[in-house]
């Protein structure tokens, strides 16, 4: 178990780490339920990289991207974890339409507060890979309400990695 003044410092590490040259800023807040029967809460910021990665010549797929600092609490279990993930994002935008779809997906870190789940799942270590993939769509007014899959796993540094899943819907509002 990891001692309060740790998640502190990690929580002021994870929010001082987005550089100031990152453009848009935004704030989400997320519901979802777990492989372990959890429901989880997650509240995060996103820092966009400030640029798009690439595009096809139409414009009408376009590749971005956004650092994504969350803090995710596990209800029942009573677990708290932090993660830290790069995210990229394809938008499907066409002239003239509202709404823009988009897919995105990313590999990042986590943290967890404990390693057992009520459910006897162990994940062994505190330290986690967290794997995201989702997808959704901005509204005209830059929101966005998507759906989200992640995946927590410690890619076997230590036994037994059981890992976690969970899944939940979003709404991120840009600032």
């Amino acid at each position: 178990m990891l001692k309060p003044q740790v998640w502190l410092i990690a929580c002021a590490a994870l929010l001082c780490s987005a550089p100031a040259v990152m453009a848009q800023t935004s704030v989400t807040l997320e519901a979802g339920h777990s492989s372990e029967s959890d429901t989880t809460y997650r509240a995060s910021m996103q820092f966009d990289f400030g640029r798009s990665l690439w595009q096809n010549q139409s414009g009408s797929l376009q590749l971005g991207g956004y650092w994504d600092a969350g803090f995710t609490h596990w209800d029942r279990a009573n677990i708290n974890s932090l993660s830290l993930t790069p995210i990229f994002q394809l938008n499907f935008s066409a002239t003239g339409r509202r709404f823009t779809p988009f897919l995105e997906g990313g590999i990042g870190v986590a943290l967890f507060s404990e390693t057992r789940f009520p459910s006897n799942t162990d994940i062994a270590s505190s330290f986690q890979f967290e794997d995201v993939l989702g997808a959704g769509v901005r509204l005209p007014s830059g929101s966005e309400l998507g759906l989200r899959w992640y995946h927590y796993s410690n890619a076997g540094i230590k036994q037994p990695n059981m890992g976690v899943e969970k899944t939940a819907v979003y709404f991120r509002l840009p600032f």
